[in-house]
């Protein structure tokens, strides 16, 4: 197998989990399998940079000198709202070069200011999805998932997710067991499906202003498996069905039947992450009666079925 570099892009104001994050999961493919990875890191002019947090970083090259990389990732983090010619220039030249382009969180700006996501379809932090699809119309944006794989273009969400996307990318060139023992060392679990939303149902939806309304919310959270329908809630908030939906769109952003299907995804996902309880024990549980009526949600919103996902993020213990 050919060794693959992977080139990290440092800039001054980047997030330091971007880079760290990705980077330790390729360093642990490289213990796994010798041989498999060269990981360089470069900035424009190959001194250290200072990430947001305060943290120096100091680079093993400028990126004048660095090779052409299999693997060329760029981070996100402050630094990106603040354009630099050079990089956007070395990018714009440097980047269809590479096998594969990968950004973290807003790194994404960074390529799309390059030209280099023009037609393609990518994520990133949900807090700056709008600003990048109205500065690049013609990037397609998908502000929901944690990361989005369109060809040789790889683009993920907020710091954390980063990993998630490095490991996709070490099982691809290594195969699942190598990514396993790599999430295992890291204490994360292999893998969230890139399909998987940014934030639970609670952080998705705005809190309503009204107490009547928080309330419900609240209620609905707290019983996943009640009796949720529209006309339920509306009594238990006082108000008339009609404009109980209307005035709970209206202060959360979603309607009734939407966040009532987040909040019930997300409780069985924890079920089956967290517990050993039965497929159909965990169906009764998150409300949705039957276990195929489970598997039908999570194959429409996560393209998995409840017994894949439990196999995939059901810790293991380590042998």
């Amino acid at each position: 197998m050919a060794q693959r570099t992977v080139l990290f892009v440092l800039f001054d104001g980047m997030q330091s989990l971007d880079v760290t994050g990705p980077l330790e999961v390729f360093a642990g493919a490289e213990q796994h399998t010798p041989g498999t990875y060269r990981i360089r890191t470069a900035s424009l002019d190959g001194a250290p940079v200072r990430t947001s947090s305060g943290l120096t970083v100091v680079p093993d090259e400028t990126l004048a000198q660095a090779d052409a990389p299999h693997t060329l990732l760029v981070p996100g983090g402050q630094g990106t709202r603040r354009p630099d010619a050079r990089l956007t220039d070395w990018l714009r030249e440097h980047g269809p070069r590479a096998e594969r382009l990968v950004s973290v969180c807003t790194g994404a700006i960074r390529l799309a200011e390059a030209g280099l996501l023009d037609g393609r379809r990518v994520t990133t932090h949900w807090a700056y999805s709008d600003k990048l699809a109205r500065d690049h119309p013609a990037v397609e944006v998908d502000p929901d998932p944690i990361y989005v794989r369109d060809g040789q273009v790889s683009t993920s969400a907020g710091v954390t997710s980063g990993i998630d996307l490095a490991l996709a990318l070490v099982e691809e060139d290594l195969g699942r067991d190598a990514a396993l023992t790599i999430a295992r060392h890291l204490v994360v679990f292999l893998r969230r499906p890139g399909n998987q939303a940014q934030f639970s149902a609670q952080l998705a939806a705005q809190t309503a202003e009204r107490e009547p309304l928080r309330a419900v919310q609240h209620w609905i959270t707290e019983h996943p498996a009640g009796d949720l329908s529209v006309e339920a809630l509306a009594a238990r908030a006082r108000l008339s069905p009609r404009h109980f939906a209307r005035a709970f769109q209206t202060e959360t952003g979603m309607t009734p039947g939407r966040y009532v299907d987040r909040v019930r995804l997300e409780h069985a996902r924890r079920l089956l992450e967290d517990t050993s309880d039965g497929i159909e024990e965990i169906s009764r549980a998150s409300g949705y009666g039957t276990p195929e009526g489970m598997r039908r949600a999570f194959v429409k919103a996560l393209g998995t079925a409840p017994s894949e996902y439990r196999r995939r993020f059901h810790p293991t213990p380590a042998r």
